[in-house]
């Protein structure tokens, strides 16, 4: 029976996909009527139109290099589906060599797969329900965009009737699912997209939900050229798979990274891929080559030193452009050895650091062809006294300058134009230019792209930072310490305190005082352990100077058991008290990785440091910066974005501000143009406001009834679209819960809150709803409903109950009405079919049916609501009498499904001994057959088809069942047989 969500599925979705793609040059062909065109339903590629794009592109090729070509395409060697995925991405966009005679001796030639120059030379296709069936199953994805018969993108398309969250979820799940079954498929995927028209994100193998990302941008084309409101949908097929974007995609835009032992596949965001085409543009059309640089803002944490490595692909891979020189600056050696890394971890070929000004000038002075990674420092150091040389004259370079505020220029940019004055100057930076800042646009030029803060965090990029003022009374800022001076020293003559002020009272001293420090520590303590702890978050504090690092350091070894690390410089001169802490480089690194990793698998929470890893640190685990010094302008932008990572779970980041840096925000931010850094920093109280209209869009679905109606109010949840939309609210007021928790400021909202989970969980058990689970609450949320339920004897965090079992009728006689018996009746029988279809496809699609015909009935008023009651339980005592009716046929439990299947697949054997005998034959065989792990041994299966076929054929089944049937039989194994 199709659902009205299957039905929106297809037509608002699915066709509407196929419809803008086929305005896009596409052509679209219907899965099943390319199954004349494999083999069998196991091929994945659609070879004889890979075979013609081939000869089409490399029209010299012979019929046994052609032979070779295809070999390597369909039999790729891998462990993995990412490492097989690596080596066709290779391939692709390498190209395949092979020695081939062409009249004048053997030589090396490269041949295409596709024409990446002149996309109007390949075949594009968009093939709906494309049917690929493995000894694993059938997988059926909604879309498959097929360039070449080569099958690069795979769509799963969901119904907008969906809660928000699980329109894209389930979309990914699917996907997910779809890698597991058929790996092989997935070895050609360069871009996997969920939608639901109203929503829609792209991805890549393995990736989860939340590193699906929108496109926003369909550069370069416009917003407005799409048509008259457009969807996300629309959008993201404008932007992403016109055939011009998405083999630009495919060549330029996708990077494997090793990262922590494993290899992730990225993909550009709209924002890389909008500000590196906008770039190339620039620099090709310019009107002279000195108006080819300009500026890309791109706030930090966004993926700013990917978008310089995609810069880089595509600068090479330019042929106007003769293979230039890449030079790559930064300021910082972290900064430089972690934008180096970034290159050689994308396979970018061979960057070359250079190791000191002399090495610089060296490389510099190679000739065109080489990627140089330095210090800005280096163009300023060992300058002769005639000023700084010329090295090259050339055009062809390309200096890209990192973190390019004004802060890094004067000598430091004459010097780089000396010794490259012809070169075309490119700034990136994470902060947005000063409002006065002239020299970065005189460098560079005007801004190329831009992506704000407010951007990022609207597009999941980063999280909302907040920030929170903790113990004012020690706060040091301007006036503010001649009045805690006052108070510290109140009993003292005003001559005597003029004096001790002179000798003794600076900031420093103030700030660094250690019973200052500790009562910091001992409130430090307290925060993270009710707020940010209880979500399995880390914490940076940042101390004013090295020896306040220490003190920081020393109090927390004092007063609590939490593991704490200081990352600090060394210095020649320092004491014993300092030179405890310091580390090598290696120490250093340990100590990262250490912090990076889970709680569960390293307890050190906290890292203390005064100037490092303010910049260039990424740590998404990160959650809280404890802010104990002066920072403004660039600099407190880039601190606070410490904390701005997504990760798992998390929905903010948080400064807790101990020094008043908060109190002078516009001050210590004035130099930036407002509109640029909107959304920077937000105080924690303007959460509330938003607490409060969550609050009010959870709690509307229950308005009209009592509070104490828990029937009513899970009733009021039956319908699905209900039930999803109730879901999202509820989530968005829990994370705002979860956020205030547990300030005061939450205490008006805290009974609903429980009230709402009550309702949750009760309607999860009712409805056997497998999403609507607490577990996907932040911790502090968890725990207070948890809590409140246990006190309550509400018995539902567990799995709901077994229909089957005797608790289920002690559960339905408590039921208070005969809705509520045929509700819960209802989903009990849906979640056994759901859960059991797989064991016995022939019994519980059956009941599937005729459970939708009984609720269609019911609507209709065609029946009472005894009758269906009554209904209900005979499809129970069905489902339990499963084991003895296969008693009666003299079959096990797990042959009566075998029998089942035969009898229906083969109406017309009205012997039914000759059945039960073929059903006790093929199953005898399947257990002979069924040793240790048989369902991942290819060829134990394969003589296990081979035997069923032959009964099959013995029997006289139907020539054209067989290889249906067949599977159908094998499916049954791997449930049942499965060792």
């Amino acid at each position: 029976m199709t659902t009205t969500s299957d039905w929106n599925e297809k037509t608002l979705v699915e066709d509407r996909l196929i419809n803008q793609l086929k305005g896009l040059g596409y052509e679209h062909i219907i899965g099943s009527s390319l199954d004349s065109e494999r083999n069998s339903q196991s091929d994945v590629l659609l070879k004889g139109r890979l075979v013609r794009g081939i000869q089409k592109l490399n029209p010299w090729i012979d019929e046994n290099n052609l032979n070779k070509v295809l070999r390597s395409i369909t039999h790729i060697l891998s462990t993995n589906l990412m490492e097989a995925n690596q080596s066709f991405h290779e391939n692709l966009i390498n190209m395949i060599s092979i020695q081939q005679d062409l009249g004048k001796g053997k030589k090396n030639q490269t041949v295409r797969i596709i024409d990446f120059e002149r996309p109007e030379n390949n075949e594009f296709l968009i093939v709906d329900q494309y049917s690929i069936t493995n000894a694993r199953g059938t997988i059926r994805p909604d879309l498959v965009v097929f360039v070449n018969g080569l099958p690069l993108v795979v769509i799963e398309c969901k119904s907008p009737t969906l809660s928000p969250d699980e329109q894209i979820g389930q979309g990914v799940k699917q996907l997910l699912r779809y890698q597991e079954q058929c790996e092989q498929l997935f070895y050609y995927n360069q871009i996997l997209i969920a939608t639901s028209n109203d929503r829609a994100k792209a991805g890549t193998i393995g990736a989860r939900a939340q590193h699906f990302g929108e496109w926003k941008d369909p550069y370069p084309r416009t917003v407005a050229e799409i048509g008259d409101n457009p969807s996300t949908q629309d959008v993201l097929a404008t932007g992403m798979l016109t055939k011009e974007n998405l083999l630009d995609l495919i060549q330029n835009f996708i990077v494997f990274e090793p990262v922590e032992g494993r290899t992730i596949k990225k993909l550009a965001r709209y924002q890389q891929y909008r500000a590196v085409n906008k770039a190339i543009s620039r620099i090709i059309h310019a009107d002279n080559p000195q108006h080819r640089g300009g500026v890309v803002w791109h706030t930090q944490g966004s993926g700013k030193s990917l978008t310089m490595v995609f810069l880089a692909v595509k600068l090479r891979r330019i042929k106007e452009l003769k293979n230039p020189t890449l030079v790559v600056v930064t300021d910082r050696k972290d900064l430089d050895d972690q934008i180096a890394n970034t290159f050689r971890r994308c396979g970018f070929p061979n960057p070359q650091q250079a190791e000191s000004v002399a090495d610089l000038k060296r490389l510099l002075q190679q000739g065109q062809g080489i990627t140089v990674m330095t210090l800005v420092q280096k163009f300023q150091e060992g300058a002769e006294k005639s000023g700084y040389p010329e090295l090259t004259k050339s055009e062809n370079v390309f200096v890209m300058v990192d973190e390019s505020h004004r802060t890094q220029y004067s000598g430091l940019a004459m010097n780089m134009r000396t010794a490259m004055p012809n070169a075309c100057y490119l700034g990136f930076t994470g902060t947005p230019i000063d409002k006065e800042d002239k020299s970065t646009i005189k460098t560079f030029g005007t801004y190329i792209d831009k992506y704000t803060i407010e951007q990022a965090v609207e597009d999941g990029a980063t999280v909302p930072i907040f920030y929170e003022a903790r113990m004012v009374d020690l706060h040091v800022e301007g006036d503010s310490l001649d009045d805690l001076f006052d108070r510290k020293f109140r009993d003292y003559g005003d001559e005597d305190r003029e004096r001790i002020k002179k000798k003794y009272v600076t900031e420093l001293a103030v700030i660094s005082s250690p019973k200052r420090i500790k009562r910091i520590v001992l409130d430090i303590i307290e925060h993270y352990e009710t707020h940010i702890k209880p979500n399995g978050f880390k914490a940076q504090i940042v101390a004013v100077t090295r020896e306040a690092a220490v003190t920081y350091k020393e109090m927390f070894d004092q007063l609590s058991d939490y593991e704490s690390k200081v990352i600090i410089s060394g210095g020649h001169n320092d004491e014993e008290r300092m030179r405890a802490h310091h580390i090598s480089k290696d120490e250093e690194k340990k100590i990262i990785d250490r912090f990076k990793k889970p709680m569960s698998e390293d307890p050190l929470c906290f890292i203390i440091v005064c100037d490092k890893l303010l910049t260039g640190f990424d740590a998404p685990i990160e959650q809280v910066m404890y802010l104990d010094k002066p920072l403004k302008e660039h600099n407190l932008l880039q601190a606070i974005a410490r904390t701005n990572r997504t990760y798992d779970k998390k929905t903010y980041g948080l400064i807790v501000d101990y020094f008043g840096v908060s109190r002078f925000l516009e001050k210590a931010l004035g130099i930036f143009a407002e509109q640029d850094i909107k959304g920077a920093l937000q105080s924690v109280d303007t959460e509330i406001p938003r607490l409060q209209s969550r609050h009010r869009k959870a709690m509307r679905f229950f308005d009209y009834l009592r509070n104490d109606d828990v029937e009513g109010c899970i009733q009021v949840l039956e319908p699905e679209d209900v039930r999803n939309e109730f879901e999202a609210a509820f989530k968005k007021f829990a994370e705002s819960m979860d956020m205030i928790l547990p300030s005061p400021k939450a205490k008006p909202y805290l009974n609903d809150l429980k009230y709402l989970g009550k309702i949750r969980q009760l309607a999860k058990s009712r409805y056997r709803e497998d999403s609507m689970d607490i577990s996907d609450c932040g911790q502090k949320v968890k725990e207070l409903i948890e809590e409140y339920l246990f006190v309550r004897n509400i018995e539902v965090l567990h799995d709901p109950i077994d229909i089957l079992s005797n608790k289920f009728e002690k559960k339905l006689e408590e039921t208070s009405t005969p809705e509520a018996k045929a509700a819960e009746m209802e989903h009990a029988i849906r979640h056994e079919i759901k859960v059991k279809i797989d064991e016995n496809p022939v019994l519980y699609i059956s009941l599937k049916e005729r459970l939708e015909e009984l609720i269609q009935r019911r609507k209709d008023r065609q029946m009472t609501i005894e009758e269906l009651l009554e209904e209900y339980r005979q499809m129970v005592n069905e489902m339990r009498n499963t084991a003895q009716k296969s008693q009666e046929h003299g079959f096990t439990r797990e042959q009566y499904p075998f029998f089942q299947m035969l009898e229906q697949q083969l109406p017309d054997e009205d012997d039914k001994e000759a059945l039960k005998e073929l059903t006790h034959i093929i199953t005898e065989n399947i257990q002979d057959q069924a040793v240790r792990e048989w369902t991942d041994k290819e060829d134990v299966k394969r003589e296990m088809r081979k035997k069923i076929k032959r009964q099959l054929r013995a029997s006289k089944c139907p020539k054209e069942k067989i290889e249906g049937l067949t599977q159908q039989l094998m499916d049954l194994a791997e449930v049942h047989y499965r060792q």
